[in-house]
């Protein structure tokens, strides 16, 4: 059968074969109390790659309502701030390093009731410098992408 006819093929060659792994960004180490996209989760790529592994499934991304679940996101488009790494913030100069002291957080568990606000911090800041001393790089970047999004980006 052809695709004229409605035939859905695979993406993939029914010869390919590969393996990967399952896990939320929020699940990765971190200084600030919950896995980010920043250092650790480029290290986990790397040890993934090492392994031969060949996929992350990293769950859904988006910003979390009632409970923090991955599963009930608020939007199909916009991103879970949570996961924005103060470390590269911080590498946009957007940050101080002595802005991102964070208070002791558990090892084993994300507490969001102190997360939250220490997060939303950091991105208040960060957003204050960006507007006040951004470079120009950051800005055409940000524009660009204000306009690409526009679609959704004002709702």
């Amino acid at each position: 059968m052809n695709s004229d006819r409605g035939l859905k093929l695979p993406p993939f060659p029914s010869s390919y074969r590969a393996s990967g792994l399952l896990l939320h960004v929020t699940s990765l180490p971190g200084r600030y109390g919950i896995g980010d996209l920043g250092p650790a989760a480029m290290a986990w790529i790397d040890q993934l790659f090492d392994a031969g592994q060949n996929w992350w499934q990293a769950l859904p991304l988006g910003p979390t309502g009632y409970g923090n679940s991955p599963y009930q996101s608020l939007s199909s488009f916009a991103g879970n701030v949570l996961l924005i790494s103060p470390d590269w913030l911080i590498e946009d100069g957007l940050l101080d390093s002595g802005d991102c002291e964070a208070p002791l957080f558990s090892p084993s568990a994300v507490d969001y009731n102190t997360v939250i606000p220490f997060k939303y911090q950091l991105l208040e800041k960060a957003w204050t410098n960006f507007v006040r001393a951004g470079s120009a790089e950051l800005r055409i970047a940000f524009e660009q992408f204000c306009h690409e999004q526009a679609h959704w980006l004002e709702d």
